[in-house]
């Protein structure tokens, strides 16, 4: 394959986010208040574009967090939450990131949420690729890709065009 093959374009990962969003509200419509916690980077910025979606078509307010950790070595890393774990308490939250790979991403931003009993805890992701190792399995997906394990999917979001390339 060539280098940045397209996949999405922007009205393609658009009409993902709504149904991810419409899926969302299905399934959580008898909540006040839904937090959505997006690993860093791309992870954060799906989850603010579910959000405005969900927002949009629901009367669910979202309450948007961070979740920070390296993503290439985080065992060695803090994994924290741009907030307080105990207000997490009781509430349902959706975990985000772009692409869903081996798993292993996902796996470790778990943690700070295994300190705190939340209601329910699902997971996001714009782009499954299936290659999981671990346990991890997500409640709503935009688009499901079989690749080699070699190809990389490239995810751009936050900017004015958003886009996904395999490499």
């Amino acid at each position: 394959m060539k280098d940045n093959t397209p996949i999405l374009n922007d009205e393609q990962i658009r009409q993902k986010i709504r149904r991810i969003a419409y899926e969302i509200y299905e399934n959580n419509y008898g909540e006040k208040e839904l937090v959505m916690a997006g690993i860093v980077e791309q992870g954060f910025e799906l989850a603010k574009l579910i959000a405005e979606a969900l927002e949009h078509i629901s009367p669910i307010r979202v309450r948007l967090i961070k979740v920070n950790l390296d993503k290439f070595a985080p065992t060695q890393s803090e994994i924290s939450l741009d907030c307080d774990e105990k207000e997490l308490k009781n509430k349902s939250i959706v975990l985000v990131d772009d692409v869903l790979n081996t798993g292993r991403t996902l796996a470790y931003s778990l943690k700070p949420f295994l300190k705190v009993k939340v209601k329910r805890l699902e997971i996001a992701v714009l782009v499954n690729r299936s290659h999981t190792q671990f346990p991890v399995s997500t409640q709503y997906t935009g688009y499901e890709l079989a690749t080699t394990i070699n190809e990389h999917v490239k995810v751009e979001l936050g900017k004015q065009k958003l886009s996904v390339f395999l490499q």
